[in-house]
C-alpha cells in the first residue's frame, strides 16, 4: 500500500538524518567522501523540499487557513536558508578543512531542528486538518514525482 504524504515525508527525513550523520562523523582527511555525500545530501534535499513546497505545503497551507500561514512560511524560510544559502556554501568549501566541518554541522542541526518542528507540529496539525484521502491522494502524487526527480538527479546549485 503506498505511504500517504506524510509517512512518505517522514521516510525521507530518516535518509536525510542518516546522510547528515555520516557527513558529521568524517573528518579533514575524507576529502573525497565528504563531496559524495553532500551531493547525495543535495539531491535528497533538493526533491524532499520540490515535494514538501509544490505539493504538501500548499494542500496544508489551505487546510486551515490562517492557522497554519504561520508554519507554512517558517518551514520555506528554513528551506531557503539551506538550499540557498548553506549548500552552496558548502560546496564551495575545502573538503579538507576545519571550516567545511563548522558548515556541515550547521547544516545538520538546521535541518534536525527543522524536522523536529515538521514532525511535532505541522504533521500533527496537517492530520488534524486534512482527512486521510486527501493525505494519501498527495502521497501518491508526491511518490511519483519523486521518483522523477531522483532519476533525473535534479539539483540546481
Amino acid at each position: 500500500m503506498p505511504m500517504d504524504a506524510i509517512e512518505l515525508l517522514k521516510d525521507d527525513h530518516v535518509k536525510l538524518l542518516d546522510l547528515l550523520d555520516q557527513l558529521s562523523k568524517t573528518t579533514e582527511r575524507a576529502k573525497k567522501t565528504r563531496p559524495e555525500l553532500l551531493e547525495k545530501i543535495a539531491l535528497e534535499l533538493h526533491a524532499h523540499t520540490f515535494l514538501e513546497e509544490e505539493i504538501f505545503y500548499p494542500a496544508f497551507k489551505d487546510s486551515n487557513g490562517k492557522e497554519n500561514d504561520k508554519m507554512y512560511f517558517e518551514a520555506k524560510e528554513e528551506h531557503r536558508a539551506v538550499e540557498d544559502l548553506i549548500i552552496p556554501d558548502l560546496k564551495k568549501t575545502d573538503p579538507a578543512s576545519l571550516q567545511f566541518s563548522g558548515r556541515a554541522k550547521v547544516l545538520k542541526e538546521l535541518l534536525e531542528h527543522h524536522i523536529e518542528e515538521e514532525e511535532e507540529e505541522m504533521f500533527v496539525q496537517a492530520r488534524d486538518t486534512m482527512s486521510s484521502e486527501v493525505l494519501s491522494e498527495l502521497g501518491v502524487q508526491m511518490a511519483a514525482k519523486k521518483k522523477e526527480l531522483m532519476k533525473q538527479g535534479q539539483y540546481k546549485a
